[in-house]
């Protein structure tokens, strides 16, 4: 951080004419780190709870945390185990003092000198783990706009998510007259608006990244499937930051870097991002092999982790535009197996409303690839501050994207300023064929998922007979077995064979990082979904050609997953110790309601005759697949 003379010299260096309508405006925004400094905050009586902290509070109970979700926001930001400490030393007996030596030390001692407050009360008055998040900020943005953003910053950084803001001006065109200090205006009004709602933050004016590839970069032949930025930084370029992060204070940086004359230039706010991402997680990184290192470990408890939880995208233009929902955003994307069929599949009409929507994409791709596996990205637009904190606590889409689509389409959360929530997910592919399956990784995807002991002979007997296809993610993280049951030689076209889900299997340590609804989308895809346009996903499956059958499956009455079974199956049959789940196919009601209009379904079509009968009595008596419980 500057000093208070030097910071006064650089505003004065770059500030023209045009800055002076706000001269005032910007050194209250220098003073206000300072002067927070020699304030200490009362925090307010119960009874004089400002409106904005009744907002947090909405926005916290909105969010509608799972137990799951509550454990692991509190795995992330929870108070860490405290490290063994060293063995305390024997305590030697002190002389005894004579009355003259205790006067003299009660005479020499300074009256301002307090005690260090111990580990154990420091842990306790603040039980909060503090992480921090990359956020770029699409500007400009008018005041009330800021307001809204300053906001969510303020929310995030109560739950102990410290944001480093990287401000971009879109209508700011490169090598304008009066660029740099254009920069920086922008940068000291978002600065003036965290401030103005109570939090602490300070502008970090000089480039803190370098121009070009990392070394080293170019001679790598490591495989990759996203774009190396092209700027870099290292440790010791962070100490503004870390700074900053240390004084509770939150850092605003103008996208600048260091080019080869060590001059610093304007480049493009996502080459920032992307630099400060991995070199923020490279600095975690050694400061946690200092802390295991280090003789007196105590001396690191205060310390931010520099690793990105979190990478943030507000915007005017709000998520991705999804062609499945006719414009409105993507809720859920699976970057390594959907970032290169929605660039394909980007309407050109889209392109005014949303420019920045495709490279904001590749920036959430490459970024994430350098951020541990439970992060995620979000592109929100700034009128939703409140889904920050949703996304923080659930790491969860606003809205499920592997919902029924009619639901989807009649859902009111589902607007233009919807989040877009981006992981860096896994590979889908489908396979058709026993053989191609690895039997030895997928029974230990099932035996983790389900815990229990899979009967080997039988369930690759009946595989062998009646398997349909196993969507799979990743190298077994999860799958889909979908098998053909045959029918009574009477049953309707209409009904035989069913098409039954077997398994529906996620690793534990995979379990809530969207694998779940990646899993289920391709299953809609490939099942209950085929014929529509939405459903032509390159996953080696179908690719949306074909008919629709109705997919059917049961589950115990007690499974605790059914809950979200019944959100997702056009309806449920209860049968004694098991519930039988069905998803109608699309097409076919799609295709009725056209045809009547305002008349709507019946309660019972024809196609639906005796078809509850034929599928509880064919799916009933499925042999179990599992050994018998000890």
């Amino acid at each position: 951080m500057l000093s208070t003379p030097a910071r006064i010299g650089s505003r004065h260096a770059v500030a023209p004419t045009a800055l002076h309508s706000r001269s005032a405006q910007t050194f209250r925004a220098f003073y206000a780190t300072i002067r927070s400094l020699r304030h200490t905050y009362e925090p307010p009586e119960p009874d004089d709870v400002e409106p904005s902290e009744k907002d947090f509070i909405l926005s916290l109970l909105r969010a509608n945390p799972s137990l799951r979700d509550t454990k692991s926001y509190l795995a992330s930001f929870g108070p860490r185990p405290q490290p063994p400490r060293p063995p305390a030393p024997k305590e030697e007996k002190a002389p005894l003092l004579t009355e003259n030596d205790i006067d003299a030390q009660s005479e020499t001692k300074p009256p301002d000198i307090k005690t260090s407050t111990s580990p154990v009360v420091a842990s306790i008055l603040n039980p909060v783990y503090r992480r921090t998040a990359l956020v770029k900020l699409q500007a400009p943005f008018t005041d009330r706009q800021l307001e809204s953003i300053a906001r969510g910053m303020i929310y995030l950084e109560k739950l102990g998510l410290v944001s480093v803001i990287v401000v971009e001006n879109d209508q700011l065109a490169k090598g304008e007259r009066g660029e740099r200090a254009a920069l920086v205006e922008e940068t000291m009004r978002v600065v003036n608006a965290l401030e103005h709602h109570g939090a602490r933050a300070r502008p970090v004016l000089g480039a803190v990244v370098r121009l070009g590839p990392k070394p080293g970069d170019e001679e790598s032949s490591e495989p990759r499937d996203y774009i190396l930025p092209e700027a870099h930084t290292f440790p010791s370029d962070l100490v503004h930051i870390r700074s900053a992060l240390r004084a509770g204070e939150i850092p605003v940086l103008p996208p600048l870097a260091l080019d080869s004359f060590c001059r610093s230039v304007r480049v493009d706010a996502n080459d920032v991002i992307a630099a400060l991402v991995r070199g923020m997680g490279e600095a975690a990184a050694l400061d946690d092999g200092q802390f295991h290192g280090d003789e007196n470990p105590s001396m690191f408890l205060d310390e931010i982790d520099l690793t990105p939880l979190r990478l943030m995208i507000i915007t005017r233009e709000g998520g991705v535009p999804s062609y499945a929902r006719q414009g409105l955003p993507h809720l859920l994307i699976n970057l390594t197996s959907e970032s290169s069929y929605i660039r394909e599949t980007f309407d050109p009409r889209w392109k005014p409303s949303h420019p920045t929507a495709l490279s904001n994409l590749e920036l959430a791709r490459t970024c994430l690839a350098f951020m541990p596996p439970s992060s995620s990205a979000v592109m929100v637009s700034h009128r939703s501050p409140s889904h920050l904190i949703g996304n923080l606590i659930t790491n969860r889409p606003a809205v499920s994207s592997s919902l029924p689509h009619a639901l989807l389409q009649g859902n009111r959360k589902l607007t233009p300023h919807t989040p877009t929530l981006l992981r860096r997910g896994l590979p889908i592919r489908v396979v058709r064929r026993v053989d191609d399956i690895d039997k030895a990784k997928m029974k230990v995807l099932l035996e983790q998922s389900f815990r229990r002991e899979l009967k080997d002979d039988e369930f690759w007997e009946r595989m062998e007979r009646d398997l349909d296809f196993v969507i799979i993610a990743g190298d077994y993280a999860g799958a889909a077995i979908v098998t053909r049951e045959p029918c009574p030689a009477e049953t309707s076209s209409a009904v035989a064979p069913i098409t039954y889900l077997d398994k529906f299997a996620v690793l534990p340590s995979h379990q809530g990082d969207g694998t779940v609804d990646f899993l289920w989308v391709a299953l809609h895809d490939e099942t209950y979904g085929l014929g529509l346009p939405f459903s032509a996903n390159p996953n080696g499956g179908k690719e949306g050609k074909g008919e629709g059958r109705d997919l059917v499956w049961r589950s115990r009455a007690d499974n605790p997953v059914n809950k979200w079974y019944f959100e997702r199956s056009t309806g449920h049959l209860r049968q004694g110790d098991w519930v039988l789940f069905w998803c109608d196919a699309e097409v076919r009601l799609k295709t009725e309601e056209g045809r009547r209009a305002s008349a709507g379904l019946s309660y019972l079509e024809e196609w639906e005759q005796g078809r509850l009968a034929t599928w509880s009595d064919v799916v009933m008596k499925i042999p179990s697949s599992w050994e018998p419980k000890a």
